[in-house]
């Protein structure tokens, strides 16, 4: 239990993050977004394509969260880490 609430605690506190040429996402292991920056301002002349980068790259960090649990946790939760 000590274990378990140590690697929570380890993924909670550690920054999560999508970067491409045009955007940059951060989000802690606590799931929540910490930072959304947009690096290249040509996407703001474009709804669609700034919307689908927001998308991808939200996706991208909630799903590297959800894998770093999945792998250190699932032993401890009978592979459903994700949830925790």
């Amino acid at each position: 239990q000590g274990e378990m609430e140590r690697i929570t605690k380890e993924i909670e506190s550690t920054t999560f993050t999508y970067k491409n040429d045009n955007v940059l996402i951060e989000a802690s292991g606590k799931n929540k977004i910490t930072k959304i920056e947009i690096l290249n301002e040509e996407v703001l002349k474009d709804k669609e394509i700034l919307e689908d980068l927001l998308y991808v790259g939200i996706n991208d960090v909630l799903n590297q969260i959800k894998k770093v649990k999945e792998d250190k946790l699932g032993k401890y939760t009978g592979g459903m880490g994700g949830l925790f």
